[in-house]
C-alpha cells in the first residue's frame, strides 16, 4: 500500500493512508476491541485476509500509526500499540461511528457505544485518548485509569 503522496492536500494526504476498507478497522479493533496480537485482528467479523492483515499492519507501523513489539509472554508473537497519531484517531472513529449509527443499519450495542461518545463530545474524547495512553503508551494519568472505555462498566 503506497502512502506516497499525489498532493499536499491534508486530506488527500489523510486519505492515501487511512482511505481503505480495512486500516479504520484495525484502529478501531485497538481502540474498542483492545487487540493487540495479529491472529486477534484476523478474528473480527468483517473477515480481513491474513496477506491484507499483514501489509497493513506494516503500513501502520512504517507511518507512526503503530508500534510493533515482540510479546515477552510468547515469542513468536507481537504486541501493536498505538502511538499518538494513532490515538488522536478517536475524534475519526466517534464521528464515523456516530454518523453510522444514524444513517445506516447499525447493530443497537455498537450503536449505543458511539452514540455516548458523540454524545460526551470533547470531554469523552479527551478521557477516552488519556485512557488509551496509558494503555498503548505506558503513560501514567491517575484519573484515566479509573474511567472506563465506552461500553465497559466498572
Amino acid at each position: 500500500m503506497s502512502t506516497k503522496g499525489r498532493s499536499g492536500c491534508p486530506i488527500n494526504l489523510s486519505l492515501e493512508l487511512l482511505g481503505d476498507r480495512w486500516t479504520l478497522l484495525i484502529i478501531r479493533d485497538l481502540v474498542f476491541a483492545g487487540k493487540k496480537h495479529f491472529r486477534e485482528f484476523l478474528q473480527s467479523d468483517e473477515g480481513i485476509s491474513s496477506r491484507t492483515l499483514a501489509e497493513r499492519l506494516q503500513t501502520l507501523v512504517d507511518e507512526g500509526i503503530l508500534t510493533r513489539s515482540d510479546d515477552p509472554t510468547h515469542g513468536l508473537k507481537a504486541i501493536y500499540r498505538l502511538t499518538d497519531a494513532g490515538i488522536d484517531l478517536l475524534p475519526v472513529l466517534a464521528i464515523l461511528g456516530a454518523w453510522g449509527s444514524k444513517h445506516r443499519s447499525a447493530d443497537d450495542k455498537l450503536a449505543q457505544i458511539a452514540d455516548e461518545l458523540a454524545a460526551g463530545g470533547e470531554p469523552a474524547l479527551e478521557r477516552m485518548k488519556r485512557k488509551l495512553r496509558t494503555e498503548h503508551l505506558g503513560q501514567r494519568d491517575a484519573a484515566a485509569a479509573r474511567l472506563p472505555l465506552m461500553g465497559e462498566t466498572g
